[in-house]
């Protein structure tokens, strides 16, 4: 028999050996299991097995989708979580064609089964160009309000417009009107010190809560899992969403400010919109609220329908949508956003379409917000261009309007950019178009903006500077964090 220093001695030697590789191993067969494409999987498997200890702590690091574990974790522990409206493949298929056209009947089946909710007809659509023309309309509905006013939004600045804000949600609180705010946690910090949107509102008499707040203890960062949404909805049957914050940034003059597109909806989607504020509110605060039981009536001709994103479902269904949109068209496909950072289904569908004779057209903001990020877009504009996409920049003011619009009959409008932080990692809201007068209204605005951007072509690509393209191809490579 061996004696107990022996075996002492053994353990000693081998339980770090075992220790290490198992790590490996274990690293190894969750890459395996669960990355992405056979690229990835050998690269991890590769690092984590040929560089113990340090590859598996790289892999935990940086390898697994803890945003997504994260987040169904915590939908899990919600009693009314932002995954509550589920659906899948084997979805029932609705019949619309009494207000689709027939072009559309497949992309419309498709978000059956991307979207627990169904296209709705008989809605309005208002467009609404910067600060001042979507902000008096939306205090207005607030001062209207005699049961409820759902107020989400990502960053609520308490500068003029906000204190204006501030003021008409008192004013309706004090009335007895049931107000409730919903503040993104990380949104809430674009505001100065002490002017913070939380402590004004709740001062105010206003009902108010934090989307997933920081926290020191226990340590809570939670950088990604933001709620991007804006929404407004009142008893009177009105709606807002679109790509708008709360702030003076949002009044535009030639060289400053933010220039964005909001919507006001009135119909039967406004219903769908509220619910998806409650379902926020339940997975903030714990408290459940049903849906207002009053019909709204058809007031316009346009049909929609929400599609709710974010990491807690178990397929990326704006992802999915995009990529089917951009299939389904046969005539032009135009795209407006500040962010573009798409992944490789959307390139290769976009791709496809210019390759077939669609017209594809993208515009960006010349000058950017988020540095970085444009640089990182202009790695894969070339992919694009050479392909025969067309692509605009667009001068000052910096341009935050979000548009997707196929052929003459279909947009999808709300607060997603195309990029891996509102496709993967955000919550966002955004609401399908089936209306050729709001498409063309829409389309008109595109090509108006087209107009006067400057054109990004093959040569532009290829004339970059050594450092500039090492610059863009750097922060390429953190694409996925942007």
């Amino acid at each position: 028999m061996m004696s107990a220093e022996a075996v002492l001695g053994l353990i000693e030697f081998w339980l770090p050996i075992a220790i290490v590789a198992g790590s490996a191993i274990a690293a190894a067969v969750h890459a395996l299991l669960t990355r992405e494409t056979p690229s990835s999987a050998f690269g991890w498997i590769g690092m984590s097995l040929l560089f113990p200890p340090l590859g598996p702590l790289l892999y935990y690091m940086f390898g697994v989708n803890r945003v997504r574990i994260r987040a169904r974790r915590l939908d899990r522990a919600s009693r009314h979580g932002l995954g509550a409206h589920r659906t899948g493949a084997d979805a029932e298929l609705c019949d619309y064609r009494a207000f689709i056209g027939h072009r559309r009947l497949g992309l419309a089946a498709a978000g059956d089964r991307l979207s627990a909710w169904p296209v709705v007809a008989g809605n309005r659509v208002d467009v609404l160009n910067n600060g001042d023309k979507a902000y008096p309309p939306m205090v207005e509905a607030i001062e209207a309000a005699t049961e409820f006013v759902y107020l989400t939004t990502y960053i609520f600045e308490t500068n003029r417009v906000g204190q204006r804000f501030i003021a008409a949600l008192s004013r309706a609180a004090d009335r007895g009107v049931d107000v409730r705010v919903l503040i993104d946690g990380v949104g809430e910090w674009y505001a100065w010190p002490g002017k913070r949107p939380v402590g004004e509102l709740e001062a105010a008499g206003v009902t108010v809560a934090r989307f997933l707040p920081p926290r020191l203890w226990p340590p809570a960062l939670r950088l990604n899992l933001r709620n991007h949404r804006k929404i407004l909805v009142t008893d009177g049957g009105i709606a807002f969403t679109g790509g708008m914050n709360i702030g003076d940034r949002h009044f535009v003059s030639a060289n400053s400010g933010v220039a964005d597109m909001h919507f006001r909806l009135a119909g039967p989607i406004v219903r769908q919109i509220e619910a998806v504020f409650l379902s926020d509110w339940a997975f903030a605060t714990g408290q459940q609220s049903a849906i207002s039981a009053r019909e709204l009536p058809a007031l316009g001709h346009a049909a929609c329908r929400t599609i709710e994103n974010g990491p807690t479902h178990d397929i990326e269904r704006l992802s999915t949508l995009l990529v089917t949109a951009v299939s389904s068209a046969y005539e032009r496909i135009l795209i407006v956003t500040p962010y573009f950072l798409p992944g490789p289904a959307l390139v290769g569908a976009l791709q496809a379409a210019a390759l077939r004779g669609v017209e594809v057209s993208i515009v960006l903001p010349e000058s950017n917000n988020l540095p970085p990020v444009a640089w990182a877009a202009r790695h894969d504009l070339g992919e694009l261009v050479t392909r025969g996409v067309n692509v605009y920049f667009q001068p000052r003011p910096f341009a935050h309007t979000k548009l997707f619009i196929i052929d003459h009959d279909y947009a999808l409008i709300g607060s997603p950019n195309i990029d891996p932080r509102s496709l993967r990692l955000n919550f966002e809201l955004a609401v399908e178009l089936f209306h050729v007068e709001t498409v063309s209204t829409l389309a008109a605005y595109v090509v108006s903006t087209i107009g006067r951007s400057q054109p990004y072509t093959r040569e532009d690509f290829a004339a970059r500077s050594l450092p500039t393209r090492l610059r863009d191809s750097f922060f390429w490579l953190f694409s996925p964090y942007l």
